[in-house]
C-alpha cells in the first residue's frame, strides 16, 4: 500500500522566517553596508561631538582703532582671559568686522572722558555678546559698581551640551536613512536583478515579502543604535535620563516608520536613479528641517505645522524628551501616535501599489 509523503511545516522553513534570514545572510556578506550601518554613525558621533565639544569661555575677538588711549584699553582687555585684541586703524577695523574676523571695533577718543563707540553686527550673537562683554569690563576699569553682590554658582552637567542634543537627532537621522536607504534600495536592486520575478512564481504571499523585508531592518535597527548609544556613553558621557524600555521602543517603531516609507517608495521604482531621486527628495526636507542638527524652533511660525508632520520631526522630538528630558510614554503619546500613523499608512499604501516587476 503506497503512502503519500508530505513535507513537515516548521516554523523555520514559514516563507516570512526564510525571507528575514536571506536578508541577513546578504547583509552580513555586504562589508559597505556593515561600515554605513555601524560604522558611519560612529564617526558621525565622534567627529561633531568633538567639533562640539564643551571648551572654556567664549574667545572674542576685539579691533581697537589706532588713538592715543588704544594701548590703554587693549591693556585692559588682556586682564580678561576672553578677550583678544589687536590695535588696526579706522578702515582696517571696518574691513575685518565686516567679514567677521573680529567680534566687535572699540573706538576710544583721545580725551580721557570722552564717549566709547562700539561697531558690532547685531545679527551675530557673538558680536552682541563682545559687545556687552567689553563695555562691563571697560566700565568696571572707569569705576562703575554694582547696586547689589551677586553670587555666581557654575554648574556643568551632561544634557545641556550640543553632543546630548545632536545624538537623539543623530539616532533619528540614521533610522530615516536605514529605513530608506535599507529598504527601497534593496528592492529596486532586486527588482533589477529580476529576482523579484523568481519571488513571484513561488507560493508566497506579498504581505510576506514585504512583511519580511521590514523585519529584517528591524532586526538590525536595535544592535546599530545600541551601539551608537554606548559609544556616546562612554565617549562623551551622554546619558538616558528615562527609560531604556521607551528609548527602545521609539526606535523600533522609528524604523517600522521609515521601512514603510522606504517600502512605499520603492514600490513601482525601475531603476536605482529613480528610487535615489525620490528617496533624496522625501529625505531632503527632513534633513533640513526636522532638527537633526538644530531646533526646529528656528524655523518661523507659519511652517511649523508643515514641519510637525514631517516623519522625522516626532520621532526625534520623542527621542531627546524621553533622553534628555525623561519623559514617560504619556507625554509623548502625540508624537508616539503620528510615528505609527506613518508606518501603518505606508506600510498598507505599499502593499496595494507594489509591483514585481
Amino acid at each position: 500500500m503506497s503512502q503519500s509523503l508530505e513535507p513537515v511545516r516548521t516554523p523555520r522553513s514559514h516563507p516570512l522566517v526564510q525571507l528575514i534570514l536571506a536578508r541577513l545572510r546578504e547583509f552580513c556578506r555586504e562589508p559597505s553596508a556593515i561600515f554605513w550601518v555601524y560604522v558611519f554613525p560612529l564617526i558621525m558621533v565622534v567627529t561633531l561631538g568633538v567639533a562640539f565639544r564643551n571648551q572654556s569661555a567664549e574667545k572674542y575677538e576685539v579691533a581697537v582703532v589706532s588713538s592715543k588711549r588704544a594701548d590703554e584699553v587693549r591693556a585692559a582687555l588682556a586682564d580678561d582671559a576672553r578677550f583678544k585684541s589687536r590695535i588696526t586703524d579706522q578702515e582696517e577695523s571696518r574691513q575685518l568686522l565686516r567679514v567677521g574676523k573680529v567680534d566687535v571695533v572699540i573706538r576710544v577718543p583721545d580725551s580721557a572722558l570722552g564717549e566709547c563707540e562700539y561697531s558690532y553686527d547685531p545679527s551675530r550673537p557673538g558680536s552682541v555678546l563682545a559687545r556687552d562683554a567689553a563695555d562691563d569690563l571697560l566700565q568696571r576699569r572707569a569705576g562703575r559698581r554694582d547696586a547689589f553682590p551677586a553670587t555666581n554658582r557654575e554648574v556643568s552637567e551632561p544634557g545641556g551640551r550640543y553632543i546630548d542634543f545632536l545624538v537623539p537627532g543623530l539616532l533619528g537621522m540614521g533610522l530615516m536613512g536605514g529605513g530608506m536607504w535599507g529598504v527601497g534600495f534593496a528592492i529596486v536592486d532586486m527588482r533589477m536583478r529580476k529576482l523579484l520575478k523568481r519571488y513571484l512564481a513561488t507560493p508566497m504571499r506579498r504581505g510576506h515579502f514585504l512583511a519580511g523585508i521590514m523585519l529584517s531592518r528591524l532586526a538590525f535597527t536595535l544592535p546599530e543604535v545600541l551601539v551608537l548609544l554606548v559609544c556616546a556613553r562612554l565617549w562623551f558621557g551622554v546619558e538616558i535620563h528615562g527609560s531604556l524600555v521607551t528609548t527602545c521602543l521609539l526606535i523600533m517603531l522609528g524604523a517600522f516608520q521609515f521601512a514603510g516609507i522606504g517600502l512605499l517608495v520603492a514600490s513601482r521604482a525601475e531603476t536605482l536613479e529613480t528610487v535615489s531621486g525620490l528617496m533624496n527628495l522625501v529625505m531632503l526636507p527632513m534633513w533640513i528641517a526636522s532638527g537633526i542638527f538644530f531646533s526646529v524652533e528656528r524655523f518661523p511660525p507659519l511652517v511649523q505645522p508643515a514641519i510637525q508632520c514631517l516623519p522625522l520631526t516626532p520621532l526625534i522630538e520623542a527621542l531627546r524628551r524621553v533622553i534628555l528630558e525623561g519623559a514617560g510614554l504619556g507625554s509623548i503619546g502625540l508624537q508616539l501616535a503620528t510615528i505609527v500613523a506613518w508606518g501603518t499608512v505606508t506600510f498598507v499604501l505599499a502593499l496595494r501599489w507594489f509591483r514585481w516587476n
